[in-house]
């Protein structure tokens, strides 16, 4: 029989895989190496166990003590699965942009998890370092690992990662690309490369927001480079010690927008579901791809899985809510896919009794009222009904100005078209729009089914 004894011995060896569609213009060869095949769907498992095995050889961690670190997610993962393995309490700290996904699968594996907000400095007490710090101080017989500056965290890909991947490649490897967050992985692996072989280029894959391409470029923390973003996994507001910057030849920002588009795009042609940061390591791939020749064999490092970003960039809601996709239909192509471009209104002074008959000649459910060059107000076909029969003698000859109710809102041409769905309901039935020319075109549900 062959088996493993638990699922931490399943940890490393992962496949090295071609791509073949999205890099077809590029000359050289593009290999991933595909961390996902790790027991815990991502690269952090190495470095998870590392820290672990380390800490209990000198005793940092005792038998039935508490894990605690700060996380993304990944690495809270690998130590989750060490924990349950070798008997250990989990507390892991993380912070409120993380995907809901990782979250739901540290509790899955019976760690206790602490959402910190983001939008805080590293040293403000809230931040989820500064909390797992202070957990690590008020629970008796407890370790934060902070595998930020805990260099057993580069030390398990220059052991682990770096060999295979100089195994896999034949020792034919030229470029190596790796998101950037703890910079255990890019520094570990580097070393282990640029051992065998001085010359490998080492490109980092930074994000918008962070410190790091900018340090590496002059050695100047600027504060100015930290705002929010999005992706996860990549880039910090602080230098880890785990970054060796002499190490990597390169960084590359990539916005939070490309990277998720490109994220999806392995999905869809590559049939590779992979994590956000993946995304961002290949576009920042594509934007250099002038660097590279025809004898190059780049390696791209993956750090998780597609499934821990489920509710977020596969999902296209939270792709629009944020502007990421390009092809949505606006409101510019219901216009231009309007069956008729005339625009009907009725006149604040004409009567129940004109609106009546204009809405039964050309079959419409609702009118703007206009005063002038105006919009003033807005008519439907349930209120003239509803006035009509109400009392059919005396209502036929009130003036529209005196029944009518608010008119239609307005609506740009670039309005994506998901969000009308948000203003048209039964109290708003409609909605309007001015185009370049200054023509004006009423939009309704009939529209949207129409163009859908």
């Amino acid at each position: 029989m062959k088996f493993y004894n638990n699922i931490l011995e399943t940890i490393g060896d992962t496949p090295m895989v071609k791509l073949q569609k999205i890099t077809a213009a590029l000359p050289c060869t593009v290999l991933i190496k595909m961390e996902t095949f790790n027991p815990g769907h991502s690269i952090k498992d190495r470095m998870a166990l590392k820290m672990v095995l380390d800490a209990e050889a000198d005793g940092r961690l005792k038998p039935g003590g508490t894990i605690i670190e700060c996380t993304s997610g990944n690495t809270g993962m690998g130590l989750a699965l060490a924990g349950v393995v070798r008997g250990y309490r989990c507390i892991f700290t993380t912070n409120d942009k993380q995907s809901k996904e990782k979250v739901d699968l540290l509790k899955a594996l019976g760690a206790e998890v602490i959402v910190c907000p983001t939008n805080v400095g590293p040293e403000d007490p809230r931040s989820y370092y500064s909390v797992a710090e202070r957990l690590s101080k008020e629970i008796p017989n407890s370790f934060w690992f902070n595998q930020y500056d805990n260099l057993s965290n580069r030390q398990a890909h220059y052991e682990s990662t770096g060999p295979e991947i100089w195994e896999q490649t034949d020792g034919q490897i030229t470029h190596l690309v790796v998101g950037v967050g703890t910079g255990g992985t890019i520094s570990g692996t580097s070393r282990y490369l640029k051992e065998q072989k001085p010359d490998v280029q080492v490109w980092g894959i930074d994000t918008y927001g962070s410190v790091f391409k900018k340090y590496h470029e002059t050695g100047e923390f600027d504060e100015k480079e930290i705002y929010p973003y999005i992706t996860e996994g990549i880039g910090e507001d602080i230098l880890p010690k785990n970054v060796d910057f002499s190490l990597i030849d390169h960084f590359e920002k990539v916005t939070d927008k490309d990277g998720a588009l490109m994220a999806r795009r392995l999905a869809r042609e590559e049939g590779m579901l992979l994590g956000y940061s993946a995304g961002s390591a290949v576009a920042g791939l594509m934007q250099l791809k002038d660097r590279l020749s025809p004898d190059d064999v780049v390696v791209v490092v993956i750090h998780d899985h597609g499934s821990r970003y489920v509710g977020k960039i596969y999902n296209d809601d939270w792709m629009r809510e944020r502007g990421f996709l390009d092809d949505e239909m606006t409101v510019s192509d219901l216009i231009r896919n309007k069956s008729t471009q005339h625009f009907y209104a009725v006149d604040s002074q004409s009567t129940l009794r004109d609106a009546f008959h204009l809405m039964k000649q050309h079959d419409l459910s609702q009118l703007p009222v206009t005063d002038g060059d105006k919009v003033v107000g807005s008519i439907t076909e349930t209120q003239v009904l509803h006035l009509l029969l109400e009392n059919p003698m005396q209502q036929t000859e009130r003036l529209i100005g005196e029944v009518m109710s608010d008119a239609f809102p307005w609506v740009e041409e670039t309005t994506p078209v998901h969000r009308l769905s948000r203003l048209i309901d039964k109290k708003v039935p409609a909605v309007l729009c001015r185009d370049k020319a200054g023509t004006v075109h009423i939009l309704t549900p009939y529209d949207l089914i129409q163009s859908l």
